[in-house]
Formats: C-alpha cells, sequence, structure tokens
C-alpha cells in the first residue's frame, strides 16, 4: 500500500526520485497518466494492467461520458521503469497537464501514487482539509 507524503524535487531533464518506500511496488514498472484535480496518477504496471481490465469489462455500459473518459486517461498513459537511482522521466505532456514545475509533492494514495504540483497540493489540501475535518460517515457510508 503506498502511504505518505514526500517532496521531491523535478530535475532539469524532468525527472523526479520516487521516494524509497514505493521502490518495490514501481521496481518493475510503472505508468503515469492524467489524475484527478490536475495531478498525476502513478499505477504499478500490474495494477494499471488490473485497472485497466476493469475499465474494459464495464467500457460497453459506460456511454459517451465513460468512455471519453477512458480515452483521457488511457492516451495520456505512459510507461516508465526507474533507472538505477530510482529516477522516472515525467512526460512533458503530464508535465504541462498537471503545471509541474521544480517543486513537487509526491503522496500515497492507496493503490496508486500522485505527484503534484507543490502549490497546487497546498491549495487542494487545504480545501480538502477543512472537509475532512467536518466529514462523517455520510462520506464512505459504513466506514465508520
Amino acid at each position: 500500500m503506498l502511504l505518505g507524503t514526500f517532496v521531491p524535487k523535478l530535475d532539469d531533464k524532468g525527472r523526479v526520485i520516487l521516494p524509497a518506500k514505493f521502490r518495490d511496488e514501481f521496481a518493475a514498472g510503472l505508468v503515469m497518466t492524467r489524475g484527478q484535480e490536475g495531478c498525476v496518477y502513478v499505477y504499478s504496471q500490474r495494477e494499471f494492467e488490473a485497472l485497466h481490465a476493469r475499465m474494459a469489462e464495464q467500457a460497453p455500459r459506460l456511454g459517451k461520458q465513460g468512455r471519453d473518459y477512458l480515452r483521457m486517461f488511457l492516451s495520456g498513459a505512459a510507461q516508465e521503469i526507474p533507472d538505477k537511482q530510482f529516477r522516472v522521466t515525467i512526460p512533458p505532456m503530464l508535465r504541462d497537464y498537471a503545471g509541474l514545475d521544480r517543486e513537487l509533492t509526491v503522496i500515497g494514495a492507496g493503490t496508486r501514487a500522485e505527484i503534484w504540483d507543490t502549490p497546487t497540493w497546498n491549495r487542494y489540501s487545504e480545501t480538502a482539509e477543512a472537509g475532512f475535518s467536518d466529514a462523517d460517515g455520510e462520506v464512505i457510508a459504513g466506514l465508520f
């Protein structure tokens, strides 16, 4: 499971060193793609393949909005294998999509990591944290 918050830097070649705690999950390869709220989702190759299988199973029932989502999700995907320093290159299209600059925030979100531009993450986090404090069992029914 991917957990925690980390603040690596994006280098001049568009590479980031992934958190050491994520190495086992991503060592065999990973897939980056557009995420919600303007971040980059990072899945292990295995998790991405399983996610795609679930999406493909649902595809006939999705309708136009679902097909549009799948197209954007998959067309923005890029496979990477970390180098020996555990760096990966974030493709220019994904850097542009997420507005990534030098200062990054990488969070563990369970089955995936998310890469955020740090100022964007800080704004998002401030807003979401206020809602989190006030959330009750209705947000995720039956959890608490």
